[in-house]
This record gives structure tokens, sequence and C-alpha cells, in this order.
């Protein structure tokens, strides 16, 4: 089985400045993917993985070159640099420029350090045992509902539920996921319709919910890094992530 992974990441950011070159409590955030990456290949040898960054990021690849990974880098261009650029033609632009068939798409989030090797594989075998789905994702159970304790604001300017049910227990309403934005798997002859993700049979992975996976603003970063330091003493194979970068690192 042949799997592209990749990693896209543009410069600069709104919410938090920087935040794929940044650090995660003292060492550069894209290390913590690239050690889950690393210790999925090593658990997973009968795959045949290549591994793609897509950035425009001079100092992220400086940052991963001094990682002993072998990748392709392919340079982010301008009109795919923007604000409002969706991810998914970014990972077309990076499949399509690789020149090679690959049986899965494996897309990774720098700003979800508290991705495990387990949570790759899980996500991968959710689409590997649903034949007839286009992609899979990470979510964890959400904390919220729409069914039940959220709300919006209406133009009286009043607030109402966004979906009235009536119930008056949140275990009389359905389940719902919150996607953290951390692992996605496509097959590629979906990816390369470039249509939107929902468009697609979609089957899910759930994670283990720790408040917070995806780092977007200064809050994020801070709340994240003090729930680290405790999953790193408390869960094994997130503690084998932040173990493995001394071993990814050559200098």
């Amino acid at each position: 089985m042949k799997i592209l992974f990749t990693i896209c990441a543009r410069k600069g950011s709104k919410g938090l400045k920087n935040k794929n070159i940044s650090e995660f409590l003292g060492q550069p955030i894209c290390y913590y993917t690239l050690s889950a990456y690393d210790l999925f290949k090593k658990e997973n040898g009968n795959l045949d993985c290549d591994l793609a960054v897509n950035t425009d990021s001079e100092e992220l690849i400086k940052q991963i070159n001094k990682t002993n990974h072998k990748y392709t880098h392919i340079k982010r261009t301008p009109e795919l640099a923007g604000d409002t650029t969706g991810k998914v033609d970014v990972i077309i632009d990076t499949y399509k420029k690789m020149n090679k068939e690959y049986d899965y798409v494996i897309d990774l989030d720098l700003t979800s350090p508290l991705r495990t090797s387990k949570d790759i594989k899980g996500t991968l075998e959710a689409l590997l045992n649903n034949k007839e789905a286009d992609l899979s994702f990470s979510v964890t159970t959400s904390r919220r509902s729409p069914y039940f304790n959220q709300v919006k604001k209406q133009e009286n300017g009043y607030y109402t539920p966004i979906e009235y049910t009536g119930a008056t227990a949140r275990q009389q309403v359905p389940k719902v996921y919150d996607m953290n934005a951390s692992i996605y798997v496509y097959k590629p002859e979906f990816l390369l319709k470039g249509v939107k993700i929902f468009d697609g049979r979609c089957c899910a992975y759930e994670m283990k919910d720790t408040a917070i996976l995806d780092i977007d603003n200064p809050e994020d970063k801070e709340l994240m890094e003090i729930l680290a330091e405790y999953f790193y003493k408390t869960d094994n194979d997130m503690a084998k992530v932040k173990n493995n970068i001394k071993n990814i690192k050559v200098n």
C-alpha cells in the first residue's frame, strides 16, 4: 500500500502569528507531527510512505531539514497562499506535483501536537474498513450540542436554539462530534474531483478528548501546553511522540 502524507502550512497567520514555525514546550511545533509520522512508519513497516511538505515558509523548511526525514518540498504558489484558500486545493496541488500514484493521501495539520501514531492508524483504518466511503477524518466528542445547548442570535436580538427539539436532557438528542482538524485520509480518486469534503461519503475516527487539539490563537497555545504537560505524563502514546523527537533530530 502506497501512502502520501502531506503537511500543508503557509507562512504567516492571523490568529496566532507564525504559528506553523512556533515553539511548543521548547521544540518547533512541526517536530511533534514529524515524530508521530516517524512512529507510524516504524510501527507499520509494510506500508510505503512518502512525505510532501507544501509551504512558502523558508523557516519551516529549515526546521524540517534539522530532522532525518526524507521529504519532497512543494513550493506553495501565490494563488494558493491566500487567507481564504481551501486546504483541499493545496493537497490536490501537492498530489499532482508528486507525479506518482498512491492508494491513500493522509494530511496532518502542524498545529495539532497531541496527535499520536495510534490516531493516524485509526483514522486510516476507519476508511479501510468502509469500502464505500471517500474519506475519513479525526473527531472528538463535542462538549456542546446544536440540539440542546447551543444558541444563535436572531435579528430581533433574542437567542434561540440552533435546532430546537424540546429535549430536557442531553441524552435525548443525537450525539455530535467536533472535527478537530488533526488528520484527514482521502482516496485519491475522490480528492482529485476537487469537490467539498461533505460532497463525499465520510467516516471518522474518535480521538481522545483533550479539551482542545487545534492551536489557532495565543489562548489555544497556552492552554494546550498546560494540557500537554499533563498528558505526556499520563498517556503512553502521547509520551512516545514527545520522547521520539530526540530520535528524529540530527543537529
